[in-house]
């Protein structure tokens, strides 16, 4: 039996139905899954996990600036929502490594074509910055106008 989702303006079906969704309505659950995968650590985590599998502390590593505490929760909702796969083997010590699902792995796509504009555009993204800064004063970033 389907589960019943039943939130709020724009969300009504049965899990797995192709009910439709709206992001822009407050209590529609996309909007969690869409803050897991565009959030830092998240899309960050997604595209590292489409260049390889990897272990926590690998993953660590690839995710420079990452806390352990925020890796594991990034991995723990990504997990949730179907797009990152654990994989522990009985071993001593534990070997555990993190692979996307399909579905991970299309989100990830999606994630790093959008990393790629914004890495080749980041010249006229730091001109329009100085532009900026430029016509409202340094003053502006400590709360000044």
């Amino acid at each position: 039996m389907a589960e019943t989702i039943e939130q709020g303006a724009g969300v009504r079906g049965e899990a797995g139905d192709g009910a439709a969704f709206d992001v822009f309505a407050r209590d529609c659950p996309s909007r969690f899954t869409l803050a897991h995968v565009t959030g830092r650590w998240g899309s960050l985590t997604l595209g590292a996990l489409r260049e390889d599998t990897l272990r926590f502390n690998e993953l660590r590593r690839r995710v420079d600036g990452v806390s352990e505490k925020m890796l594991s929760q990034t991995l723990h909702a990504l997990e949730r929502d179907g797009l990152v796969v654990r994989d522990a083997r009985p071993t001593n010590p534990p070997h555990v490594e993190y692979r996307l699902t399909p579905l991970g792995a299309q989100t990830a796509d999606r994630l790093l074509a959008l990393i790629e504009l914004v890495e080749e555009r980041m010249p006229d993204v730091l001109a329009a910055q100085r532009a900026y800064d430029e016509a409202r004063g340094a003053g502006w970033q400590r709360g000044q106008k």
